[in-house]
């Protein structure tokens, strides 16, 4: 009977401790995100992650992993959207999430109806504020997915009912066409300022985008691969492709700045899957 009871008291114990233990990191960990990113409003500003072309929430895991090792977040949440636009969350946000992180994925990952995709990102941003109070938001994009950002700035960016974009990062991204399918190597180059010398039909009708950026104090961090084989690409994406976004938006950003990645790591699947580029997200997100 009292080794019965000796067991029951070291229990109750161990399970304090651990409860205790759990209680301390976690307030750790929000007293740490509070003091080194007070300049962010940590508790209603949220970061969307977006896949590319047949990618999903997948593709986003290394980089969301990344910035939980860096302590800049202490929530991720998933948001799957259905082909109808129905937006389903994984888990509801915590009343203490700190910068908190979204991975969206959308069930029709092939969509190349870039007006449908902005209108199921508008209505992720919707459901963030009506259900978790998010005001404000980061976004970072891969390939195809910067495309349905675009398009989602160029018709809902002046939404003031809607989250408001504070930073933007685009990976990879495919502006004015996509390598062996509207574009050839080395077809297309671009002058100082971005502009491409052919657009194709999606790229014009973002000529506008601009207009929707001015006046917001958006800051843009805009990031390519190139292979250095010849080709001035991802593998993927001409490099060219990705710069056009630069015209697009014609110096109505608070900031706009290009980073350049060289070598394998720098294909474009691999991009998302790279160190050195998650480094320089997490920095330009929530240390600057």
């Amino acid at each position: 009977m009292k080794s019965k009871f000796t067991i029951l008291l070291f229990t109750i114990f161990s399970t304090t401790v651990l409860v205790l233990v759990i209680i301390y990191n976690k307030t750790q960990s929000q007293s740490y995100i509070s003091t080194h990113y007070s300049n962010n409003k940590i508790k209603t500003t949220a970061t969307l992650f977006l896949h590319g072309y047949g990618g999903s929430e997948r593709s986003e895991t290394f980089m969301v992993k990344q910035a939980l090792n860096k302590n800049v977040t202490n929530e991720v949440i998933t948001a799957r959207v259905s082909s109808e636009g129905k937006v389903y969350f994984d888990k509801k946000l915590s009343e203490d999430a700190a910068n908190p992180i979204v991975k969206v994925e959308f069930k029709d990952n092939k969509n190349g109806n870039f007006k449908e995709n902005a209108y199921w990102i508008k209505e992720v941003l919707s459901q963030l504020k009506s259900q978790f109070g998010i005001q404000q938001f980061n976004f970072v994009g891969h390939s195809m997915g910067n495309m349905s950002f675009a398009f989602y700035m160029k018709n809902y960016g002046d939404d003031r009912h809607l989250p408001q974009l504070k930073k933007e990062v685009n990976i990879a991204g495919v502006y004015n066409g996509i390598l062996n399918m509207n574009e050839n190597v080395n077809e297309i180059i671009v002058d100082k300022q971005g502009k491409p010398s052919r657009m194709n039909a999606a790229y014009r009708q973002l000529l506008s985008l601009y207009k929707i950026y001015c006046g917001k104090e958006i800051e843009v961090l805009n990031i390519y691969g190139d292979l250095e084989d010849g080709s001035h690409s991802d593998g993927r994406v001409s490099n060219s492709s990705s710069q056009s976004l630069q015209y697009l938006l014609r110096g109505s950003t608070k900031s706009y700045q290009e980073m350049k990645f060289k070598g394998a790591k720098a294909q474009h699947s691999q991009l998302h899957e790279n160190k050195d580029v998650a480094n320089e997200i997490i920095q330009f997100l929530w240390e600057t």
